[in-house]
């Protein structure tokens, strides 16, 4: 290799040219990877909170509709379930260009009475629950690095005193 071959390698080695892009290349995947991340956290937050505000609606319906007497032993609110549902449903529906990871699996109204110092004692309360399936964006690049993130299960719940019709 000569004096000639190692005044190449010299030179080579200190010749900073291209070196901003290289460290670009190294850089631009992990940038990617946390702009995803955010942007898919960010629409996970939002279909959630879509569905809370449809768990809310609900229960406000709910108290609407339902009768101010309804604390009597034989009442359900359970003829409301198909109603409340589709009024879930939709307004998670709205809020959403893509689909989330967000999927409602059951929606139960409930009449809760509430003792107490009230005009109507019991008081009938409109309770919404929503069972909801939460499938984290990126479950599959936590599972490359040996740890597990797949899904959670959790409730929304709202409830709303009974004006009736």
């Amino acid at each position: 290799m000569g004096v000639k071959g190692t005044h190449i390698a010299t030179h080579f080695r200190r010749d900073e040219r291209g070196a901003a892009l290289v460290e670009f290349a190294i850089a631009l995947p992990l940038v990617l990877v946390v702009f995803a991340t955010i942007v898919e956290g960010s629409r996970l937050f939002w279909s959630y909170q879509a569905t809370v505000a449809g768990v809310r609606d609900a229960a406000r319906y709910v108290a609407r509709v339902a009768a101010t007497d309804s604390c009597s032993p034989e009442a359900s609110f359970a003829g409301y379930k198909e109603d409340v549902e589709l009024i879930v449903r939709n307004a998670m529906a709205q809020n959403s260009l893509f689909p989330s990871g967000v999927l409602v699996s059951d929606v139960e109204p409930e009449l809760v009475c509430v003792d107490g110092d009230f005009r109507i004692s019991p008081a009938p309360v409109a309770q919404v629950t929503a069972t909801l399936a939460v499938t984290f964006p990126f479950a599959g690049v936590f599972a490359l690095v040996g740890s597990s993130l797949g899904s959670i299960t959790t409730t929304v719940t709202d409830q709303s005193r009974v004006f009736g019709s």
